[in-house]
């Protein structure tokens, strides 16, 4: 389940990722798979490819990437998601969720 975010935030998401982009979306989350986890970052593209080309920059298999309506993501938890959003200097959802203190 999703927690925390607008319907204008989703809906900025699945513009920028409709246009081929990698797009960001953070949120506080729940999964009993992951119990110190308690958000999630959904990296997603229309574009198949280039999010096939984005993850690798980050060590991310394409086989873990959710196929979902139209727009295929990956999750990104924990250590590997902060380390993904400084990259991506996506600083404003770092500071919204707290997630250098989460980690």
């Amino acid at each position: 389940m999703a927690f925390g975010i607008k319907r204008s935030e989703l809906e900025s998401w699945k513009k920028l990722a409709s246009k081929g982009e990698v797009a960001f979306i953070t949120h506080y989350w729940y999964d009993e798979r992951f119990p110190d986890c308690t958000t999630v970052t959904k990296a997603a593209c229309s574009d198949l490819s280039t999010l096939i080309k984005w993850g690798q920059k980050y060590g991310l298999k394409k086989e873990w990437i959710h196929y979902r309506e139209w727009f295929p993501h990956f999750d990104l938890l924990g250590e590997k998601q902060l380390y993904i959003l400084k990259e991506e200097n996506k600083t404003d959802q770092i500071a919204r969720f707290q997630l250098e203190s989460r980690v």
